[in-house]
């Protein structure tokens, strides 16, 4: 079998290329976008976990279900009251962490 001389990459290395390196306007936009759809999963699966539908959620929280399918699919136009409401709503427990210069701040 012929050797590949294929050259690997790391997830980081791509993402340099394609969206730009660390700090730049571009890389920080990738990386709050993907934050905020992670977020938006995170809902999704707390809402599923409690078997509930988006309508019912949107209910409890006193907003429309369109709003709750937005956040779901991507949470960047979703206020952080918002967003709270919503966990509060599904009892989950949410923790932030804030880490700054390798440490993480305490209140």
């Amino acid at each position: 079998m012929a050797r590949s001389n294929l050259k690997v990459y790391t997830l980081d290395q791509v993402v340099t290329k394609l969206v730009g390196g660390m700090g730049t306007a571009s890389r920080q936009q990738f990386e709050h976008k993907l934050e905020m759809a992670v977020l938006g999963r995170l809902v999704k699966a707390a809402r599923l976990e409690q078997d509930w539908t988006q309508e019912q959620l949107g209910k409890r929280v006193g907003v429309q279900k369109a709003q709750i399918s937005k956040i779901e699919n991507s949470a960047h136009h979703a206020q952080v009251d918002t967003l709270i409401r919503i966990f509060k709503a599904l009892k989950a427990d949410v923790r932030i962490q804030v880490k700054l210069n390798g440490k993480t701040l305490q209140v």
